[in-house]
């Protein structure tokens, strides 16, 4: 994998010259940040060597490149899932590209569902922790000390300094925002009732498909890395009956705002 990884750096490097501070990942319906960006390149997944390419609705794909108030950053236009068919070392293969493209932080977004009494649909919810429950591990396998060690300190996966930085940018701006730990599960089915009652019973606030393969990865290459998801559902008997995939990307599209607010504002002041 190394060298398919240098074969892309080298790649985006060529059309790009481009040398990033931060990486971000846009989950479902949260694309519409790449505005807040003044932009300098866009290269679609599909033009890029060894990148795969987003199959699922509300994911554009496409690696757009450019800079806010003067950070530069690189922002993946949709994420890429175990579900979708890929193995982990290509849901995470673009960490590791934007890793060796410069970055030293990453910032990961995605929609969940909620099983804290606390939080409403539509709820920003800053990541704290997570609880990986995904069948596969972006790490099995053969290790290259090029990218990191065999063993990975998972102690701090989320940046306790970014968090904090984090609330306080959204008290100054009164977006309300909770905090919670994330359960990490395969889908692409929603979770049935018993699966809610599940994630709560282990300790988790919320549940999705994503962002925890990226995080590991992510640690592994030493980024300091930040996440955020928006409560597109309740895992409760009054609203489990209704959810769809448009219901999802109808109510992260509704607290979009709020998210690029607080993602432009960390990457400002952090």
């Amino acid at each position: 994998m190394w060298e398919q990884v240098q074969e892309t750096v080298s790649y985006i490097k060529a059309k790009t010259n481009f040398t990033p501070e931060y990486g971000v990942i846009l989950g479902s319906g949260l694309g519409g940040f790449t505005n807040d960006i003044q932009i300098e390149f866009t290269l679609p997944y599909d033009e890029i060597p060894n990148f795969p390419v987003s199959t699922v609705e509300g994911h554009k794909g496409a690696l757009v490149f450019g800079t806010i108030e003067g950070k530069k950053v690189v922002a993946m236009q949709g994420r890429f899932h175990f579900y979708e068919g890929y193995d982990m070392k290509q849901v995470t293969f673009p960490v590791r590209v934007m890793k060796y493209l410069g970055i030293t932080k990453l910032i990961v977004s995605n929609a969940s569902g909620g099983v804290n009494p606390k939080y409403k649909v539509g709820s920003v919810v800053i990541i704290k922790d997570h609880v990986n429950m995904m069948p596969e591990h972006p790490l099995r396998g053969k290790n290259d000390e090029r990218f990191g060690p065999r063993f990975v300190n998972m102690s701090e996966p989320y940046s306790r300094a970014m968090m904090v930085k984090a609330k306080e940018i959204a008290a100054s701006m009164n977006i309300e925002i909770h905090d919670g730990v994330y359960l990490g599960l395969q889908g692409p089915t929603f979770e049935t009732l018993a699966e809610y009652k599940m994630v709560k019973a282990l300790g988790c606030d919320c549940v999705g498909m994503s962002t925890v393969p990226e995080v590991i990865v992510a640690r592994h290459m030493e980024l300091e890395t930040f996440g955020v998801s928006v409560i597109t559902d309740m895992g409760d008997e009054e609203s489990i009956g209704t959810i769809t995939h448009a219901e999802v990307l109808e109510a992260a599209k509704g607290a979009e705002p709020k998210v690029r607010n607080l993602i432009k504002n960390l990457i400002i002041q952090y």
